[in-house]
């Protein structure tokens, strides 16, 4: 059988496929829309990336299709609902990238309160030219403070769990409480009532926009906003103005609406931001375990069995 992928894999992973034919897209991603319609026609099984849009078209070009399997435990930008009707067994890699999402959202909680990157582009810039007195360049500890965790799923907690371990206090929102976590609250008591917001909740059309323009006026003064999920969770614009006015102290972003993001974006361009490239799941560990679960699913799907981890 045929496989397409969108964009190179580990060859470990890809070993698994000996006896099938594999093409490999190789040029810069994201695969250009009609390549990718081109070469989907034939293909059994797709594996793709977040930066893929599988829509209907794609999945109609693939006539043949058996499986899709994204590298990612997002999957809003595959027509789910529409590949299933097809019958066509479609799979993600959750759990691996856990830890590694959860150190990341942890990374930039310490990097913006610490006030960390806006240092190291300070010294860099020659701009240390006297040494730090008792009141100058300070930051936010985070001993005694609230974390407010916007999804409780399984980075959710494990975020919960690190923040726990520095003496932080944890509040949740969530569709509804989890058995043994206490502190669920709403939406609006979570923005009143933390320090810190870290969002971690899936994108679909219930969240798109869920920290907008009401939720981040309703945010303490002087609070910080941490986003390692997806970026069209947050009104872009509505967090500028809060960070250029002071209203909010800083903001952690891995993710923004649009990506990759120039020079020019209105959030990487503010000194109390602090932007990492979409790479929440970028350790060795989980990115070789996220390679062999989206094969694991494609052969499963193509040979009938299903998704080894099934959306």
């Amino acid at each position: 059988m045929r496989v397409l992928l969108t964009s190179r894999l580990h060859g470990e992973a890809l070993g698994r496929l000996a006896g099938h034919e594999v093409d490999v897209y190789a040029g810069p991603n994201p695969m250009p829309g009609a390549e990718l319609a081109r070469r989907i026609a034939g293909a059994d099984g797709l594996i793709c990336f977040p930066f893929d849009r599988i829509g209907r078209d794609v999945i109609d070009a693939g006539s043949g299709l058996r499986a899709i399997s994204t590298y990612s435990v997002g999957y809003d930008h595959i027509d789910v609902s529409y590949a299933r009707g097809r019958g066509i067994a479609v799979g993600h890699t959750p759990d691996v990238l856990t830890a590694a999402t959860a150190d990341l959202a942890l990374a930039l909680i310490l990097d913006v309160t610490r006030r960390v990157s806006e240092g190291d582009r300070m010294v860099r810039g020659g701009r240390w030219t006297q040494m730090i007195g008792a009141r100058d360049y300070v930051g936010a500890g985070l001993q005694g403070r609230t974390l407010g965790v916007l999804g409780m799923g399984r980075i959710g907690r494990a975020v919960a769990s690190r923040a726990a371990a520095f003496g932080m206090k944890v509040i949740y929102h969530s569709r509804r409480p989890v058995d043994g976590i206490p502190g669920h609250c709403t939406l609006g008591e979570l923005a009143s009532r933390s320090d810190i917001v870290s969002v971690h909740a899936p994108l679909s059309p219930a969240t798109e926009g869920i920290v907008g323009e009401g939720f981040i006026r309703m945010m303490r003064r002087g609070a910080y906003l941490v986003n390692t999920s997806r970026g069209a969770l947050v009104d872009e614009e509505a967090l500028a103005a809060a960070l250029r006015d002071g209203r909010l102290a800083g903001a952690g972003l891995d993710v923004l609406r649009k990506e990759p993001a120039g020079a020019g974006h209105l959030l990487a361009s503010l000194g109390n931001v602090v932007a990492t490239p979409h790479i929440g799941s970028a350790t060795e560990e989980a990115r070789l375990a996220m390679a062999h679960m989206a094969v694991e699913n494609v052969l499963g799907g193509m040979e009938g069995r299903g998704a080894a981890h099934p959306v």
